[in-house]
């Protein structure tokens, strides 16, 4: 029974389907469901360290319950996407309807769009790493599966990976660097991997050529169906997902770094070059990805079999409530700044 609280995180996507539905003040209920009520929650409720038994981490029914939950996602995501494109282009809404729904649906994408596809995304079946692939069309954030799994997972916490926060660098500075330089990266890797293979560079073996076309398609669809509401719509929407995910990326990393061996190579991945959250609610909407020094350790792990790691740097506050902090940077400094300190020490 205890499996059964990760159906929770349904409803943060039906709080969508209200807000969407319903419109006025409940444009806004999933912005005030994932940062008002899950924060307060979380700060009532006691954080739990406890692992999953390993004798219990291959039980094959379970296991496959698991992987429903994700895959569910999809389509409650297209449908998401679908139903606020359709409402953002033919209803008429006050301008705080249109900025709650918008808000609402790159929640959605965010959490429900590219954090499944993350945990997809590092499958070994081709098929999941497809829907991964497709869950990420709506953020116009493919090239995340690329950077994200060749380029973040080797460098990380070090100066070579954009998606790491640097001590003292602001959100929005880090914005800037993270997304352009994830961008840059996967082609990078692209053209790496088709040069060895004496393969050319711009030609549908490319992911990212693929991946471009694939999310102009999307837009210019969108476009010819549901005019310049919806293309604003759907840019507004995916880029307030991709925003998403890189606020998370900030606060996971911020300020830890892996020192240089006398090789000039990083030492090894540890627990240390992640921050944690083990509130209990964020753990389940987010699919355990606040376990994140765990995920890093061995990125194939699935995500209800995550562990508490104890010497792993906590955060003082849950993911959404730490989400807030850092949209205030000198708040964020006074809280976070001592804390990387004493955990690079």
């Amino acid at each position: 029974m205890k499996d059964l609280k990760y159906l929770l995180a349904y409803l943060l996507p039906l709080s969508a389907v209200l807000a969407l539905s319903w419109q006025g003040a409940w444009s806004w209920a999933t912005v005030v469901f994932a940062f008002v009520f899950i924060p307060v929650v979380e700060g009532l409720l006691p954080q739990s360290v406890a692992n999953v038994p390993p004798t219990e981490e291959t039980n094959r029914s379970a296991v496959r319950f698991f992987d429903w939950l994700l895959y569910l996602n999809a389509p409650l995501l297209f449908g998401i996407v679908g139903m606020y494109l359709w409402v953002i282009a033919h209803e008429a809404l006050s301008p705080l309807e249109v900025l709650g729904l918008t808000l609402s649906t790159g929640l959605i994408i965010g959490a429900n769009g590219i954090n499944v596809a993350h945990e997809l995304g590092h499958r070994s079946r081709p098929a999941e790493q497809a829907l991964a692939k497709w869950m990420l069309l709506p953020a116009l954030y493919q090239h995340f599966f690329i950077e994200h799994n060749l380029g973040h997972h080797k460098n990380v916490a070090t100066d070579q990976d954009p998606a790491s926060a640097r001590l003292g660098e602001n959100l929005y500075t880090f914005w800037w660097r993270s997304v352009s330089g994830s961008w840059l990266n996967a082609w990078a890797i692209e053209r790496d991997r088709l040069e060895k293979d004496e393969r050319p560079v711009f030609s549908w073996d490319n992911q990212m050529v693929r991946f471009c076309i694939f999310q102009g398609l999307w837009l210019a669809g969108v476009l010819v169906v549901l005019g310049w509401k919806g293309l604003a719509g759907a840019v507004a929407t995916g880029t307030i997902g991709f925003l998403l995910l890189e606020t998370i990326n900030y606060i996971e990393h911020y300020g830890l770094r892996r020192r240089l061996l006398p090789s000039g190579r990083p030492e090894p991945v540890s627990p240390v070059h992640s921050w944690n959250s083990d509130h209990e609610l964020g753990r389940i909407f987010l699919y355990e990805l606040t376990r994140h020094s765990d995920h890093h350790y061995k990125s194939t792990r699935k995500y209800q079999i995550l562990r508490h790691m104890d010497e792993s740097p906590q955060l003082p506050f849950g993911y959404p409530a730490s989400l807030l902090l850092a949209l205030l940077p000198p708040v964020w400094f006074g809280v976070m700044n001592p804390r990387a300190a004493r955990a690079m020490h």
